[in-house]
């Protein structure tokens, strides 16, 4: 996991936005937070919506974001075991920010608008 740059958040105005996104961090971790605004989803079907993460990773995503304090993990005792994830309240404080995130993104990303309207410097990060 990345360190934080700083120890404490008080040297400048702009730590507590560096904390965020460490916490927040991860190729797929705010598409899973996306994903669970919706609701209550099992692991198969977090995975089926996000068809390029390897069960490793999402795993490992998901326990980050259930160590976080963001997202509930709840076990069943059921043969096979039946496990479910979703957004406690401290995960679903982050909406606004997801939310903003997805807006932003319709408007200046090739997923928002049509190829025609993309530059090519942004097509260039696209394919990164």
């Amino acid at each position: 996991m990345p360190r934080i740059r700083h120890k404490q958040l008080d040297c400048s105005p702009g730590c507590a936005v560096e904390a965020t996104l460490e916490l927040i961090d991860g190729k797929w971790k705010g598409v899973i937070l996306f994903h669970l605004l919706q609701g209550t989803m099992r692991f198969n079907a977090i995975r089926k919506r996000l068809p390029n993460v390897t069960q490793r990773m999402l795993t490992a995503q998901l326990r980050e974001l259930e160590q976080d304090g963001f997202v509930l993990r709840t076990v069943y005792a059921e043969v096979p075991p039946k496990v479910e994830y979703s957004l406690n309240e401290r995960g679903r404080s982050l909406e606004p920010v997801i939310t903003a995130l997805k807006s932003w993104g319709d408007v200046h990303t090739s997923f928002g608008r049509s190829e025609s309207h993309v530059t090519s410097s942004e097509r260039e990060l696209c394919d990164e």
